[in-house]
């Protein structure tokens, strides 16, 4: 049901957040792997979340009903034993980096959870995604440094940005059928063209938010290297995916985006070295 596959568009960021802090908080192998375990458990938690609460819509999408709750290989209740295991494996590695991690777990628990029911009120949606998902390098940070700073503010939004972005992209398969279930994103609200408009504003503006990490942090040129091939890959995700052309939509959303947070995360720990 949960491609562990998908985590790496968030985790490299949580770990770029681990290799920033590195320069002051050289961090344990114990706490890398409670970060890696908290990681993987909260996003367990989350996509699992979502399949129970979006079954009976996921049946009703030609696209979706071969999904396991909808098909039948999985039932609810064996989702939610999955949900609740998963909740407790993240809150228990939570409890093991520090008390402050411990009491953040049930919060951030609540938000990743309040996203499954946001496409039925708010166009919004997209950007809800992309705040849920934007706290994994801030907890990475809190959990190595037990604060916060502008340069990882900065890195946030940017993952912010580009998770909202690519969520805008990938809706656009589902227009028709989001309109005929009363669903609620951005492409039914304002089309396919507006709403691919919005996400290259998106895009444009994690780039921005990634640059900012030059200055915050004091980097090496070498960093911009790798920013710049991260910006040839956002303009060839754009170009793949058109409203008339939605046919490389996986190609675009798996393939360039999995290679847009490793560039990043390589960049980051490369230009340590400098």
């Amino acid at each position: 049901m949960i491609k562990f596959s998908h985590t790496v568009f968030a985790l490299p960021f949580a770990l770029s957040a681990v290799v920033l802090a590195w320069q002051t908080h050289v961090p344990s192998l114990w706490e890398l792997f409670l970060i890696l375990v908290a990681m993987v458990g909260a996003r367990s938690a989350a996509m699992g979340f979502n399949r129970i609460v979006d079954a009976d819509i996921d049946k009703k999408n030609p696209r979706t009903a071969v999904r396991e709750i909808p098909s039948g290989v999985l039932t609810r209740s064996q989702a939610l034993i999955f949900v609740g295991m998963s909740s407790l494996l993240f809150v228990g590695a939570a409890a093991l980096l520090s008390p402050l991690c411990f009491g953040l777990s049930f919060p951030l628990l609540g938000l990743l959870f309040f996203y499954s029911f946001t496409k039925r009120f708010t166009a919004l949606c997209h950007l809800v995604l992309g705040f849920v998902i934007s706290l994994a390098p801030v907890g990475a940070w809190v959990a190595l440094t037990g604060t916060l700073n502008w340069g990882i503010v900065m890195l946030a939004a940017a993952l912010w940005f580009y998770i909202a972005g690519f969520d805008i992209l990938y809706a656009c398969q589902d227009i028709d059928f989001d309109r005929k279930q009363g669903l609620f994103s951005l492409p039914v609200l304002v089309g396919p063209v507006r709403a691919m408009q919005i996400s290259t504003l998106f895009h444009v503006l994690f780039l921005v938010f990634l640059l900012g990490l030059f200055p915050a942090f004091d980097m090496h040129a070498v960093f911009l290297v790798f920013w710049a091939m991260i910006a040839v890959l956002i303009v060839l995700e754009h170009r793949l995916v058109k409203p008339d052309d939605l046919s490389r939509i996986d190609m675009a959303f798996f393939h360039v985006n999995s290679a847009v947070s490793v560039i990043l995360f390589a960049g980051i720990f490369i230009e340590t070295f400098f």
